[in-house]
């Protein structure tokens, strides 16, 4: 009999904890400093909210969503991933718990943190490279999240044949400023500049002030002037200004803003 009591007893004082307080993922996952919180990630997370989860050393984490979702079951919390989600992408920002001014609690972040809302999917790599290394097919896979940043590139074919400017890890969300076209011209090279405009096409040789690969902008000096011009980089030593090169940099922003 004394046994049972104890049951009750303990059963009574963990009941809250087991009864799971619902809650629902937060539509912008953001975390202001170092340590991601359930609060950071749960509308309603109430008295759990402190309650840290995993480490965000860059712009961006990828949480586990089943790990999460174990870590807030933990704390007395109940999310039940009605989307489905695999993954938990959560970037430096504003967290929509500290704002008061978003309608429905929302928060949101600026510059290159802001997101795109809703049960997205993004690419993720496969494996962690090096700086350098080009992008092949094997090295993506497409993973469900919450949110995504809005410069992560909603086509595969564009990151491919890409180089990483910078070393990435495994798991890690694929992002434009992270990675780039192989360098086809290099500071101090001779190069083509050519404008061309409503029939009229001019041309001019300048020294590269730095390295670019296809689509992207580079520095040039005009020796004969000795200005500076910014170009738009199309094939080994060639690059265009003008309205060529405008098209080229507007495509380029739709291709990985656009989702």
């Amino acid at each position: 009999m004394r046994f049972a009591l104890t049951l009750l007893a303990a059963a009574a004082l963990a009941g809250p904890a087991f009864a799971g307080q619902a809650v629902s993922l937060r539509a912008d996952t953001a975390s202001s400093d170092a340590t991601v919180t359930l609060g950071d990630l749960f509308e309603g997370a109430g008295a759990a909210a402190r309650i840290g989860v995993a480490q965000r050393n860059g712009q961006t984490v990828v949480l586990d969503a089943v790990a999460v979702q174990a870590a807030a079951r933990r704390a007395g919390l109940e999310w039940d991933n009605p989307g489905g989600l695999r993954k938990i992408v959560v970037h430096a920002g504003v967290s929509s718990s500290s704002s008061s001014s978003s309608p429905s609690g929302l928060g949101r972040s600026d510059g290159p943190t802001s997101v795109v809302r809703g049960n997205v999917e993004v690419l993720t790599y496969t494996r962690s490279l090096n700086a350098g290394e080009i992008v092949q097919p094997t090295d993506l896979a497409w993973v469900k999240v919450a949110a995504a940043a809005a410069d992560s590139p909603s086509d595969a074919a564009s990151v491919i044949g890409q180089v990483a400017k910078r070393p990435v890890r495994s798991g890690a969300v694929v992002l434009a400023r992270d990675i780039g076209a192989a360098a086809v011209i290099k500071a101090g090279d001779v190069i083509t500049v050519t404008f061309e405009a409503d029939g009229i096409s001019l041309s001019l040789e300048g020294k590269a002030l730095a390295t670019a690969g296809v689509g992207e902008s580079l520095p040039v000096l005009n020796p004969q002037s000795k200005k500076t011009l910014q170009a738009m980089v199309t094939g080994p030593g060639q690059a265009v200004v003008g309205p060529a090169a405008q098209d080229i940099k507007t495509a380029r922003s739709l291709r990985y803003a656009a989702r």
